[in-house]
């Protein structure tokens, strides 16, 4: 993608069980005049059939392997092929093909690869309730993994850069390799960017949906555990684009004020300041003798949270009452007793039970007093924002 102007792009079409749809999507996508790819991904259906007379290229994998491993296998022929970019679309005719060239023309904008999420405007009374739910919910972890504050991470019309897709480290293969993807990417220094696009929702009736609300929720969130301690390690990721290529935000400048302002200004949205004060309640309640400070500070800069909220916020659990009331909790989890032998052997003799306790209760408690004290805050900011919602 280092000349824009002569970007050349294949629109993929990953196809399992969607017979009924994928040939009206075909002949759109090829009335954009872009070259189409048909992943077959071991249908049991006679939708690679219904195709044959189309001019499209047509790739068929078996069994069944998953979205993610059709998608690779989409790049790998665009790289042999000399494409620099693939766009796919869902094959049940949730995209319009038509509006592929919004994509493609921010996508040439790009002095660098860059990630083109069409972001679905899901406005319509027959787009589930769980659809809304799940992407507020993927939107939120991906922004928590990587920093990428991106309004649908579960589209599946994007324009992916050949080159870095196939050089990132990807090891699932289902729904979760579209959260997977974009948070391995920006760790690796490609962007991620949106453009709004029209979806469509068939009712409810009509609707084919291959997502396993049990396994694949399971899938997703082992995804995001794992993201998320990944993050949390101090350890550099392999960068496929230079760290001097991309727009850094300054926060510390010459002018502590000004230092002071831009911490405060981070990430400071009502609902991300909130998170922000949920995270140092709840650290400010583990018994992290002496270290406190440091590792809210840490977490709140691999989260990208404010970290002048979180520091704040933990102050809320200095001793003596939030530790006491920890011990007590995690006591009474322990014996069904709460402890009110205050004796110089209960409390410092048995130390090290009172330390257990402590962890034990602050499992409870502090994520208790972090969302009464997050609510507090998010209406609090929320109104001097002026009654925008920003999550």
């Amino acid at each position: 993608m280092n000349d824009p102007e002569q970007l050349k792009v294949l629109l993929v079409i990953p196809l399992y069980n969607h017979a009924e749809t994928v040939d009206s999507v075909v002949r759109n996508g090829l009335a954009t005049g872009y070259t189409v790819l048909v992943v077959d991904d071991g249908s049991t259906d006679d939708g690679f059939e219904r195709i044959a007379e189309l001019d499209c290229l047509k790739l068929k994998l078996t069994p069944n392997r998953g979205k993610g491993v059709a998608i690779l296998a989409a790049a790998r022929f665009a790289a042999d092929n000399n494409f620099h970019a693939i766009l796919t679309l869902d094959a049940d005719g949730q995209h319009d093909p038509l509006e592929a060239g919004k994509l493609i023309r921010e996508a040439e904008k790009k002095a660098s690869p860059t990630i083109i999420i069409g972001a679905r405007q899901m406005i319509q009374d027959s787009v589930p309730r769980s659809s809304h739910f799940g992407r507020k919910f993927s939107n939120f972890w991906v922004r928590l993994e990587c920093g990428c504050d991106l309004s649908d991470t579960q589209s599946g019309m994007r324009l992916y850069p050949v080159r870095e897709l196939l050089l990132l480290n990807l090891t699932r293969s289902r729904f979760d390799f579209e959260v997977e993807v974009l948070v391995k990417a920006v760790w690796a220094g490609v962007d991620v960017e949106s453009v709004d696009v029209s979806v469509y929702y068939p009712p409810a009736g009509e609707r084919v949906s291959h997502f396993d609300k049990i396994i694949d929720n399971w899938r997703l969130t082992r995804l995001h555990s794992e993201l998320v301690c990944r993050h949390l390690l101090p350890f550099p990721h392999k960068q496929l684009v230079a760290k001097e290529e991309r727009t850094q935000k300054t926060l510390i400048v010459k002018n502590p004020w000004q230092t002071l302002k831009n911490f405060c200004r981070e990430g400071a949205s009502p609902f991300w300041l909130a998170v922000a004060v949920w995270f140092g309640i709840f650290l400010g309640a583990l018994p992290l003798i002496g270290v406190h400070t440091i590792v809210i500070i840490y977490v709140a800069y691999r989260f990208h949270l404010n970290k002048v909220a979180a520091v704040a916020a933990s102050q809320f659990c200095m001793p003596p009452l939030v530790p006491v009331l920890c011990i007590e909790t995690g006591y009474f989890l322990r014996t069904g007793q709460f402890l009110l032998d205050l004796s110089w052997e209960k409390w410092l003799l048995e130390v090290h039970y009172r330390i257990w306790d402590w962890f034990l209760g602050s499992l409870i408690i502090g994520p208790l007093l972090g969302l009464f004290g997050a609510a507090v805050v998010y209406q609090v900011a929320r109104r001097f924002a002026g009654g925008s919602v920003d999550g």
